[in-house]
Formats: structure tokens, sequence, C-alpha cells
């Protein structure tokens, strides 16, 4: 009883509103349980990724920025999620399959959440509520947050936003130059 106590506080908590981007917890694609906290000092990118979509692709280059700037304390996070157009119907083992396959994909991955609707996982609300630094609902897959060394919000990038060469490569190089 016990157990099952603390496990559903551990879920409701886990749901709440979170105030701080450290204060979230995800799975990774391998069910383990990662606390945002672990990144602290780092510059993230998080982004809703799509194995089915028409920005697949992308995994390349969010690959190749993951490479050349995570000796500067940056990562990619990739978040899948099946919200838009059940482009992302795989089971976790399927999705790691694919990335890891066809991108070489060596960036944390994490377990599929919802990034719209009731069931919105507590680090899209944080990303997209009211109080966010770029409030919205996230449009489409491959929404881009770019967090700074303080674990803030300092911008976000649409779906068409290429990772490598355009703004958002620039905004990624001057928050790890911060």
């Amino acid at each position: 009883m016990k157990k099952i106590l603390l496990s559903s506080l551990l879920l409701l908590s886990s749901l709440m509103a979170a105030d701080d981007l450290h204060d979230i917890k995800l799975k990774s694609i391998d069910g383990d349980e990662v606390a945002l906290k672990e990144y602290a000092g780092k510059v993230l990118l998080i982004v809703n990724v799509a194995s089915e979509c028409g920005y697949t692709g992308q995994y390349s280059g969010l690959q190749a920025l993951h490479e050349k700037y995570s000796p500067k304390g940056f990562l990619v996070l990739g978040i899948p999620c099946n919200d838009f157009g059940g482009q992302e119907p795989g089971s976790e083992a399927e999705i790691k399959a694919f990335c890891t396959s066809r991108y070489s994909v060596t960036f944390p991955m994490f377990e599929k959440v919802t990034v719209l609707g009731p069931e919105k996982h507590p680090l899209y609300k944080l990303l997209t509520g009211a109080g966010a630094a770029f409030p919205g609902e996230v449009e489409w897959n491959f929404g881009k947050f770019l967090i700074g060394k303080d674990g803030k919000v300092v911008a976000r990038f649409g779906s068409d936003a290429e990772p490598e060469g355009g703004d958002l490569e620039k905004a990624i190089k001057q928050a790890v130059d911060k």
C-alpha cells in the first residue's frame, strides 16, 4: 500500500506545473528517470521529434550541432511526440533503433510525451504556458526551444528552422559563448 501511495504521489508531483526547468523529470528512451537538473549549466536545444515527418531529415543537422557544440557544453534533447499527424507511432525501442541506424543520433533521447492538450507534459507546460518566455502551443514536429546555461529559454524556433547555418545555429553559438 505504501508503494502504491508513494508511486501515486511521485506521478502527481511530476504532472504538476513546474516553475523551473531544472525541476522537470523525464524518462530516457531506455526508461531511466532523468532530472533536467543533471543538465544545469549547459545550453540545451529541446526538440519535439518524430520519425515520419517531413522534417525528420533535421535529425542529421541536430546531430551535427550536437557534435560541433557539445565540447562547449551544449546538448540536443530529442523528445518524441505523436501529437501531430500520428507521425511518431513507434515504441521507444523502434524510435531509438530508427534514430541510431538512420541518423547516428548520439544526443539524449527521451520517451514519447504529449505536447498538446490536457495530457501535456510538465516540460511543455513550462515551455509554452502563459508565463513562458515565448508562450504559445507547439505548432508541429521539430519545434525547438533553446535553453541558456541558467535554465531559462533564450529563443524559440519553429519546425522550418534548419539546425545548421542559420539563426538557430547563431543563437546556439551566442549561448555557448556566454
